[in-house]
């Protein structure tokens, strides 16, 4: 037991040190982003409790819906623990840098694997109390819960956390035995993306937006009957919720002793078991992570053609920069599988246009539709930021700890900084135009209004790109284990505050022109001399905007990089 306390200290202690050690910068850091999540926090707090007194006001289905909400959030998080623990058990158990310190050690094997099975839980577990907190916390504030919910809902949120972590740790276990390490993160990384691609669809185009229509049915039976979910008493969510819901109104308690019983008993459970199958695979499992990762040849005469045509146009020193990102994005599973979750937005995207019933709106149809458009415009470019905090703010970090090399190379990083720049803006626009042609046509939208939401979100696409490179070189992580890991930092989450901003600001300035020629052509009047002033002077504030998102990141990226030690 001494031993276990020993490797699980050092966590402490270096928490402990870096807040101890953390200087004006980083507290400031930390100050913005505790605010942040405050602010996000308080906002799901708020939709929550929306969302929950509206239930109340459905009389009959309204506790039921609220009920089986509970469910479907904690199978929800439930599902995303499970994989959350995966990927994390498969860095702390096999991957990490200190693992072979730590084996060691005179430290016994079921200590160390209990040291890092801590370390998963930790690390893994914490969403459940950002994401769910504000939810919960809004069921008690509707219901008035009494002191029992909350007890309730801390130590079966325990409880939930502990099984989760230990389906996880187990499932990575016997997959390590079977296969290596390496080779096991990237079948993890397919089949997790594969699987909330397959789940992202088919919540969407089951249109969950019916349940809370009741038009959409023909009878009350028939509504009634869409509510019930699939049920299974074997599940561990199921429990947990029909637990805090006794704990919340007082019904449906018969079982509640035996539901926190059986789902302490299979946490318990499930701890015993993880630790009689490390005794018997886990140091095999280690041993075979530490052999080379092998490569395999296939699709090369693909990959050199798609390579010799993009960086083409660079010029030899760029185009080698280009030619290694390209190969390495290709040859990661983690980083090319995530296009499909990309793609998967897009179509569910233009799905949800499609599927609008504009027709019982009591605004007039035309107008409606060019009213949606416009607003789709900031929608679409905040997807547009998401993805662009992904690939493109990344983009400067994905050098590694290689930078050194390009530094000491004859490469100018103002043309580095730039050859990033022009080689993310192709696919970001074709990306747009994309989004924004195809929800536009779903809307049928006048000519007019296609043509300024297509010219707004090309031109809007470039500062968006500089945004994200020049952030990116501004808080650069060249030290990351993950590249994806890059993008949850500190530079990201101002990267998309910052982006944000931008986008409501074109927005904003735009929506007084749009509406003055858009009447104008409805009622067919003439604009006058003072409209045409506002529109002038609206658009080119538009363009100054467009140019400093441009040019003013890049030159402080630019200026960041060239002091970077």
């Amino acid at each position: 037991m001494q031993d276990l306390y020993l490797l699980i200290k050092p966590r402490f202690l270096g928490f402990r040190n870096q807040m101890a050690r953390s200087d004006r910068r980083t507290r400031k850091r930390a100050f913005v982003m505790g605010g942040l999540g405050l602010v996000f926090c308080v906002g799901l707090f708020i939709i929550s409790c929306r969302v929950l007194i509206h239930f109340q006001s459905a009389e009959v289905i309204g506790d039921l819906l609220a009920r089986h909400l509970l469910s479907m959030i904690f199978l929800t998080f439930f599902s995303l623990l499970i994989f959350s623990h995966i990927i994390t058990a498969l860095s702390n158990l096999y991957i990490s840098k200190d693992l072979e310190l730590t084996h060691s050690t005179p430290a016994s094997l079921e200590e160390v694997f209990v040291s890092r099975a801590v370390y998963t839980f930790m690390d893994s577990s914490w969403m459940l109390i950002i994401f769910g907190l504000p939810i919960f916390m809004a069921y008690a504030y509707v219901y008035r819960a009494g002191p029992g919910f909350y007890f309730t809902l801390l130590h079966m949120s325990l409880s939930l956390a502990m099984i989760a972590a230990g389906i996880g740790i187990l499932i990575t276990m016997v997959l390590v035995y079977v296969f290596p390490a390496h080779r096991t993160r990237d079948i993890i990384m397919l089949l997790s993306v594969v699987m909330l691609v397959a789940l992202y669809f088919l919540f969407r185009f089951l249109r969950p937006e019916r349940l809370v229509d009741p038009d959409a049915y023909f009878t009350i039976m028939q509504y009634m009957s869409a509510l019930k979910m699939p049920q299974s008493p074997y599940i561990p969510t199921q429990w947990i919720a029909d637990s805090l819901w006794f704990s919340l109104t007082g019904k449906g308690g018969d079982d509640y002793l035996f539901y926190v019983m059986l789902t302490w008993m299979t946490a318990g459970a499930i701890a015993v078991i993880n630790v009689w199958t490390a005794k018997a695979i886990y140091f095999e499992g280690f041993s075979k992570s530490q052999e080379a990762k092998k490569r395999r040849a296939g699709g090369k005469r693909v990959l050199d053609l798609i390579v010799e045509l993009v960086k083409k146009p660079f010029g030899e020193d760029l185009g080698a920069v280009i030619a290694k990102d390209i190969r390495t994005f290709f040859r990661d599973n983690t980083q090319w599988s995530q296009l499909l979750l990309l793609g998967a937005l897009v179509v569910v995207y233009v799905y949800n246009f499609s599927v609008l019933p504009l027709d019982k709106s009591p605004i007039r149809l035309d107008f409606l539709q060019n009213e949606l458009a416009f607003l789709n415009m900031g929608l679409a470019g905040f997807v547009l930021a998401a993805v662009s905090a992904r690939f493109v703010f990344s983009a400067v970090s994905a050098e590694g700890e290689a930078y050194w090399i390009l530094r000491s190379s004859p490469l100018r990083l103002k043309r580095y900084l730039w050859g990033k720049y022009l080689f993310f803006l192709t696919p970001m626009v074709i990306l747009a135009e994309v989004l924004i042609i195809g929800t536009n046509y779903m809307l049928e939208v006048t000519r007019f209004m296609m043509f300024l939401s297509s010219v707004t979100m090309f031109f809007m696409v470039f500062g968006i790109v500089a945004l994200g490179i020049g952030f990116g070189a501004l808080y650069p992580n060249f030290k990351h284990e993950n590249i994806a890991q890059v993008a949850t930092g500190f530079g990201g989450v101002l990267y998309m505050i910052v982006s944000s901003v931008f986008i409501g600001l074109v927005i904003v300035l735009e929506a007084g022109p749009v509406y003055i020629l858009f009447m104008a052509n409805l009622r067919e009047k003439t604009i006058s001399l003072f409209q045409w002033l506002f529109i002038i002077v609206s658009f080119s504030a538009v363009l100054v905007i467009n140019i400093t998102a441009i040019f003013k990141p890049m030159k402080m990226g630019l200026k960041a990089l060239r002091e970077y030690e």
